[in-house]
């Protein structure tokens, strides 16, 4: 059951139900506000520097709505984390099936449709953003279109064919009424989907502002926070079922067979919670019974993660944070199977196959200190660290009427 705090519960009471938003107006008077939805730990390091920055925003307030594996024990109940950085939530949605079946993800999306509707109803936001491409995702965008309330999504446009993400985001960019993508070529993409030129914004990718504007743990730090040492260098591991396969961690697998042989010390990383994540955290689970280099972390903050990306021999895996992140340290990361496949690269990235054999020789290569200094000067295509300026900027400006909420089609005559 989706929960509101008290305070808001008053707030709800008796209110107006018409949205009064198509006038340009809002039912709030001169004050903006914007809904922001975070579900996961793989979101939340990428919203929260717009969510920041939109705190500072003249004009302008949020309410975070939190839900998914943020509320789970399971999966560390990060919410206390968002809470502990000064965060108020405004909104819990509690939709997580107990187990990690095909059907309990698709009645996880029916159940946040319906807390997600609820919370809209009695929060009346003007507009609801949205992130990147987690299953639940389709929840809150169902409820905002159905409620005509406009939704602004960030990092559009991007490919990767291997898991059912690709589907997820390209209909939430259909659903969507602004788009901030990462890169010039998902621009290209958003606008090739039909549509409209002015709604679609480069900012590159926000999580990369936390380089910029946070200030990451010191070796120290990570060390304590992952209770291994970091000399020598570990490779890190971040891998997720593959969602788009009838056995969602048939290349689990291999790779786990494969990562075991490694010489490194290995630091695993919770998956998503996709279907087949119970399997991956069996598999982790039992190389760290065998091997005393070896840990399994539930749950590192964003910015642990990173610095403890920054600080390791590779990464290896199919997580996009390869893909995204690791290339602004100049990080190899050793990408397997489908997952990402189609995504835009930088020369960190090593592309391996489903095979024990491939797979080991990729890490070797990602940990050869020549391939490390390689990579010096490499840019990070998905952006420098700038994003939330420029999505705030847009969100805080964009005109609230019939224009923004009626879409046509950009490729009609």
């Amino acid at each position: 059951m989706w929960r509101l705090p008290p305070r808001l519960h008053q707030f709800a009471k008796g209110r107006d139900s018409s949205r009064g938003r198509i006038n340009g107006s809002s039912i709030h008077g001169s004050m903006r506000h914007i809904a922001v939805a975070t579900t996961s730990r793989a979101d939340w390091g990428h919203v929260e520097p717009v969510l920041r920055m939109l705190g500072q925003e003249d004009g302008v307030r949020t309410s975070l709505l939190v839900g998914g594996a943020h509320l789970e024990p399971r999966f560390g109940r990060t919410i206390v984390d968002v809470e502990r950085a000064g965060y108020e939530v405004a909104a819990e949605i509690p939709f997580l099936a107990a187990d990690d079946s095909d059907l309990g993800m698709a009645e996880g999306i029916g159940r946040a449709t319906t807390g997600f509707a609820r919370v809209f109803e009695a929060l009346k936001p003007d507009i609801v953003l949205l992130i990147a491409d987690r299953f639940e995702m389709m929840a809150p965008a169902s409820a905002a279109m159905a409620m005509r309330i406009p939704i602004a999504h960030i990092e559009g446009g991007e490919i990767s064919e291997g898991a059912i993400d690709q589907q997820v985001r390209d209909a939430l960019t259909k659903m969507s009424h602004l788009h901030f993508v990462s890169t010039a070529e998902a621009q290209n993409r958003v606008i090739a989907m039909g549509e409209e030129p002015w709604r679609v914004f480069v900012s590159g990718a926000p999580s990369l502002d936390h380089l910029v504007i946070d200030t990451l743990p010191d070796r120290c730090a990570v060390e304590a926070a992952i209770g291994q040492s970091l000399d020598p260098p570990p490779v890190v591991i971040a891998f997720h079922p593959t969602t788009i396969h009838r056995d969602t961690t048939d290349e689990a697998v291999v790779f786990f067979e494969a990562i075991e042989a490694c010489s490194q010390p290995l630091v695993f990383c919770f998956p998503n919670a996709d279907a087949g994540y119970r399997r991956i955290i069996e598999m982790a689970e039992s190389i760290c019974e065998r091997r005393s280099d070896a840990v399994l972390r539930v749950n590192l903050d964003h910015l642990v993660y990173w610095a403890l990306v920054r600080e390791a021999a590779c990464l290896a895996g199919n997580s996009s944070s390869g893909i995204m992140e690791a290339a602004s340290f100049g990080i190899p990361a050793v990408n397997v199977g489908v997952r990402q496949q189609g995504r835009t690269r930088a020369r960190n990235i090593i592309d391996a196959p489903v095979s024990v054999s491939e797979i080991q020789a990729a890490i070797r290569r990602g940990v050869d200190p020549t391939f490390r200094s390689s990579l010096s000067g490499m840019v990070n295509p998905y952006g420098t660290g700038q994003a939330s300026a420029l999505i705030v900027k847009i969100l805080a400006s964009t005109k609230l009427d019939a224009k923004l909420l009626q879409k046509k089609c950009g490729l009609r005559d």
